[in-house]
């Protein structure tokens, strides 16, 4: 294993690994554009869950780019990169793979023995094509991955490769033959990014790229070497205690007053009327990577409070859950987490 704590031993490492962490960043993003036009906020978003280990989960209408900004990611990177494109007949061992039989000649004898076939999960980029449309059992095979970095078949575990990362899409217009994920399991999503359609300009600039005969080459950027050492780099980010604390209240605002469950105690008055369930733990600990990684963007030293502000809604959105009157209203997540922020003092009472 990788001795990262001598790499990052002195103040001068740490800075150079950090400017090298920018220029590598910057460098990436670029590729990206020469393939993607625009959506600038999806693309940290998704390089953000890359940098920090976590997975992404992109929600928008078909035609706008999602699959592309994932593959030209891939193209970027030099990682083994596959695509599962989900349909209500995909079983789990089509993902995660499954034992067969192999024959082999020995010494004039055919010996046949059981050999595990991996199936696409094992890859270090995933693209979950459309995940909602798979069904429960299948959905929970690719997201158990996702938490354990594992996979169990016939009762023996096979690690996953490192780094490991999942990008997931789903279509929120169409909900027939749709199994919407479990708030258990879209929680295991580090962020839920939001991809929105193409202005003017931006839609003028895709007819130029894709009616002209204009092709495209996307050079591969960094290895894996250097993806586990920047996701390293930023966990070292420092962050104060009030910056934290910050992160944690924030958190326990999205849980509104329950006698069966508790909080409240830093609820405001509009999750307490819409919101039925709050986010978990996991949610602070995308706040304070999200945050991290953002500081170390901007050539800074510890993460700030408006380093986790700006992560909130990509980091809530999906794991605030709305009662009936909620739905009923109809208010948004991410109108909760506003009001939050909003309202939330950075200093404790």
């Amino acid at each position: 294993m990788h001795d990262y704590d001598a790499e990052f031993a002195t103040p001068d490492q740490v800075r150079a690994a950090a400017e090298a962490f920018r220029t590598d960043y910057a460098r990436v993003k670029a590729e990206i554009a020469r393939a993607v036009v625009g959506h600038g906020p999806v693309v940290d978003g998704v390089l953000t869950c890359l940098f920090t280990g976590g997975h992404a989960l992109l929600e928008g209408v078909p035609g706008i780019g999602k699959t592309l900004l994932v593959r030209t990611l891939a193209q970027a990177l030099h990682l083994d990169f596959r695509r599962v494109q989900f349909t209500p007949d995909l079983m789990p061992a089509d993902i995660t793979g499954t034992t067969v039989v192999h024959e082999a000649e020995v010494e004039g004898r055919v010996r046949r023995e059981f050999r595990f076939q991996p199936g696409p999960i094992f890859a270090q980029i995933v693209l979950a094509d459309e995940i909602n449309r798979a069904t429960p059992k299948t959905q929970s095979a690719l997201l158990e991955s996702m938490q354990e970095r594992s996979v169990t078949v016939g009762g023996t575990t096979h690690p996953l490769p490192s780094p490991f990362f999942v990008m997931a899409t789903q279509n929120p217009i169409e909900q027939e033959g749709t199994y919407p994920l479990p708030e258990a399991q879209l929680d295991r999503f580090f962020f839920k990014l939001l991809v929105g359609y193409s202005p003017r300009a931006e839609l003028a600039e895709i007819l130029d790229r894709t009616t002209t005969g204009r092709t495209v080459e996307v050079a591969q950027v960094l290895d894996a070497g250097a993806i586990e050492r920047y996701q390293q780099l930023v966990r070292r980010v420092a962050i104060a205690d009030h910056v934290r604390d910050y992160a944690v209240r924030l958190v326990l605002a999205t849980h509104p007053k329950d006698g069966r469950y508790g909080g409240g105690q830093f609820a405001t008055p509009m999750v307490n009327e819409f919101v039925r369930v709050g986010a978990s733990p996991r949610a602070a600990q995308a706040l304070e990577l999200g945050a991290k990684c953002r500081a170390l963007l901007d050539n800074r030293a510890a993460a700030s409070v408006e380093d986790v502000r700006e992560t909130a809604l990509p980091a809530l959105r999906h794991r605030v859950i709305l009662n009936f009157e909620g739905e009923a209203e109809g208010v948004t997540t991410d109108t909760i987490v506003e009001n939050i922020t909003a309202t939330l003092p950075i200093e404790a009472d």
